[in-house]
């Protein structure tokens, strides 16, 4: 058994556990659909179990190759930053085509968790994470708590999140011309930004003069205690 037989194994197995989960899906099946003998999977990945691991893994490591984490330069404002992090997100979650499965298995495994979510959170979602969370601190009053932070965050990713799981309705209730017309990923991303901007001016305005800036690392210690 060669590497090209694990790679043809892994490749099986990606649309295979995106359309049917980690439990429906069968080694048999994948080995069938791969072209090789059943024993493969346990050579070259051990079980089923790992063979999961290493699918959802390949699957946002791929991801992230074709849309990196946003970067922006040094002089960027703080508006700026998020605008980038909120259209590297859409641009992952909604304009990848060529990488169908591995999004659907990504979000398959966000709504319905397995095995592979705490690795999947602490090698990919974190480090994601801590950036919106270092862009949130300099756009709030230090006063604002840090799980309000969090939940602000999430907030921001639900937006984005919404337009890939509920795509479906969103073409049921808007008509092709509008969704066309007004739905790019662009103007997503543009409408998230402002919306997301305008509520957390808000909570600045209630909550006093602007941050300093200063919680990462207080963040940092807290993610490694629960982790």
């Amino acid at each position: 058994m060669t590497e090209d037989t694990a790679h043809r194994v892994l490749e099986a197995a990606g649309p295979i556990f995106a359309e049917k989960g980690y439990e429906a899906a069968t080694v048999r099946e994948i080995c069938t659909r791969a072209g090789v003998n059943v024993a493969s999977v346990n050579y070259h990945f051990g079980d089923k179990q790992q063979l999961y691991l290493d699918t959802v893994t390949q699957a946002h490591t791929l991801l992230l190759e074709e849309v990196p984490p946003a970067r922006w330069p040094p002089d960027a404002s703080p508006p700026q930053k998020l605008a980038a992090f909120i259209h590297a997100m859409l641009t992952r979650m909604l304009g990848q085509q060529q990488l169908g499965w591995q999004v659907r298995l990504l979000v398959r495994e966000m709504l319905d968790p397995t095995i592979a979510c705490k690795p999947l959170v602490r090698d990919f979602i974190r480090p994601q994470l801590d950036q919106l969370l270092e862009i949130l601190d300099e756009l709030l009053p230090a006063s604002v708590d840090e799980q309000r932070r969090y939940q602000m965050a999430f907030s921001i990713v639900g937006q984005c999140l919404h337009y890939r799981v509920a795509r479906e309705f969103v073409a049921l209730l808007i008509p092709h011309r509008q969704r066309t017309a007004r739905y790019s990923i662009d103007q997503l991303a543009g409408h998230i930004t402002d919306f997301s901007l305008a509520a957390l001016a808000g909570i600045s305005r209630s909550a006093g003069r602007p941050s300093s800036g200063k919680r990462t690392a207080s963040r940092r210690r807290l993610g490694a205690a629960e982790s």
